[in-house]
């Protein structure tokens, strides 16, 4: 069973969470190997801590939540050894759309049943007005909510504040054939399901 409470790492100083679009479920499932195989080969950045790797539930695209020991040294990483290793995925899956990086740390998360199974994973993010204290203001409004009263099927809702504090981003894990209730249920947010893959971890 896989859930998120027990991907973390607590040694990691920054969570790096993005989307790639791939377009068919063949793609998505090569992209998915293709990066899977890179950060656990042999000469991986050992600043990378370990990387989680999951698919929409439609097959056009996957989500990549990677645990570093620090945004410096992932950024150090991106000047010095990032093209070649993404170029390597790139040769085996041409034309991957990459719509942007959240550079976040867990915040707070509720955990309403910590036994039954997440079957699927929505990922929504909140956009605060850049107000101090707003994205945290928010995330603690969004825990008390769900503890007053959350949907059936949902297991646990954790939510990451990214290095700005102007955005929240809530990975939240359902129990199989609840997801239907996701997009009603999490605060009006657009939001994409998905199902996890596969992890590379040191």
């Amino acid at each position: 069973m896989t859930r998120l409470t027990g991907l973390r790492r607590p040694d990691a100083g920054i969570t790096l969470i993005s989307r790639w679009g791939t377009g068919t479920p063949e793609r998505t499932r090569a992209a998915a190997d293709a990066l899977l195989e890179q950060w656990s080969a042999a000469d991986a950045p050992a600043i990378l801590l370990a990387t989680h790797v999951f698919t929409d539930v439609d097959g056009s695209g996957l989500l990549i939540h990677g645990q570093w020991t620090s945004a410096e040294e992932h950024q150090a990483f991106v000047r010095d050894g990032r093209a070649a290793r993404v170029g390597r995925i790139d040769a085996r899956v041409p034309g991957i759309e990459r719509s942007g990086l959240s550079r976040t740390h867990p915040y707070r998360g509720v955990v309403l049943d910590a036994d039954g199974e997440a079957g699927v994973f929505a990922v929504a993010c909140h956009e605060t007005d850049g107000a101090p204290g707003g994205a945290r203001a928010w995330a603690d409004a969004r825990v008390d909510a769900l503890r007053d009263g959350a949907p059936t099927g949902l297991l646990a809702a954790h939510l990451h504040l990214d290095a700005d504090d102007r955005r929240v981003v809530e990975i939240s894990e359902w129990a199989d054939g609840a997801e239907g209730e996701t997009p009603a249920r999490l605060a009006g947010l657009p939001l994409t399901r998905y199902r996890f893959y596969g992890s590379a971890d040191r």
